[in-house]
């Protein structure tokens, strides 16, 4: 019965921790859905150019999630490059948004792979969390009054007639 105190001070610290980390006291931010507004952003582009999403409605707009890392992303350039292309001229703004990579790697990236649309920096991966990404690539579709469209998760051949069709429906 030495240990009596000891216990008694252990099971106090425990239930101390439990009640400090209890689900009331817990704030959960919301994660992006099909259907409801986009979460918004404002972030600066690879160049330090600012870039607000309240400022872009009128267009919708085609964020995708990638990285210089990844290998699937990298596969998937030339087809946004083709998109960016059939779409020029349409109410549209692609942005890319560069995930869990340093923006210092771009330069390099750039200049060995074609990328046709502006790259935004999320430092921290704060606007990633509020989108729920997974993995890269992940993409969004933001109609033109800011209501997130379409989530497209993974590599997508971008001009298919599905994805196509589900793009222009929100022009």
């Amino acid at each position: 019965m030495k240990y009596k105190g000891f216990i008694l001070l252990a099971v106090m610290i425990v239930a101390a921790a439990a009640l400090y980390m209890s689900p009331e006291n817990k704030k959960f931010e919301e994660i992006a859905a099909v259907g409801s507004p986009a979460p918004h952003f404002e972030l600066r582009d690879s160049n330090g150019k600012a870039w607000n999403l309240s400022e872009l409605k009128g267009k919708a707009v085609l964020i995708s999630f990638w990285a210089t890392w990844c290998v699937t992303c990298k596969a998937e350039m030339p087809y946004k490059a083709q998109l960016s292309e059939t779409l020029k001229g349409s109410p549209i703004v692609m942005f890319g948004i560069l995930y869990r990579d340093d923006p210092a790697n771009l330069p390099s990236y750039y200049s060995k792979n074609r990328v046709t649309f502006t790259t935004l920096i999320d430092e921290g991966n704060s606007l990633a969390k509020l989108y729920g990404i997974t993995g890269v690539p992940e993409s969004f579709l933001i109609d033109k009054e800011g209501i997130l469209r379409e989530r497209f998760v993974g590599p997508k051949e971008w001009g298919d007639e599905e994805t196509m069709k589900a793009i222009q429906k929100w022009l």
